[in-house]
């Protein structure tokens, strides 16, 4: 599928299955690595998750993320955060692996760096949207 295939079949803000459709596309893309995957077929499905705001979902978002070096550069950093700053750090810090200390320290980097100066989901979610509409 591509993104504009995904963009018209699930929109920005999809739900129930096809939220489980997604997961399964970024896990496959993230599987690809550097020379198969589509990166904006990865940022857009991380968009569609964030807009979901489940904390489950953060992991899979950073996996992504880290999966290649054009990945780590398409995918915002603030798309962890759907569920909110606040508890995207309790959900990773209440995580028992690798992976979670990992995107924790690099979410906290980012903050000190002022990446999150006046973050909200709202806003974000927004910027997506006019981002797709374009």
């Amino acid at each position: 599928m591509t993104e504009d295939e995904s963009l018209r079949r699930y929109g920005l803000h999809p739900t129930g299955a096809d939220l489980t459709d997604i997961r399964s596309m970024l896990a496959a893309e993230t599987g690809r690595g550097v020379d198969g995957q589509d990166t904006d077929l990865m940022k857009l499905c991380c968009v569609q998750l964030f807009n979901a705001g489940q904390p489950g979902d953060i992991l899979a978002i950073w996996r992504a993320k880290e999966s290649s070096f054009d990945a780590h550069c398409g995918i915002d950093v603030h798309l962890l955060c759907g569920a909110g700053l606040d508890a995207t750090r309790h959900h990773l810090a209440e995580q028992d692996s690798p992976d979670a200390a990992a995107a924790l320290r690099y979410l906290r980097e980012c903050e000190a760096a002022g990446d999150f100066d006046r973050f909200t989901v709202a806003a974000w979610s927004e910027s997506y949207a006019h981002y797709y509409s374009a």
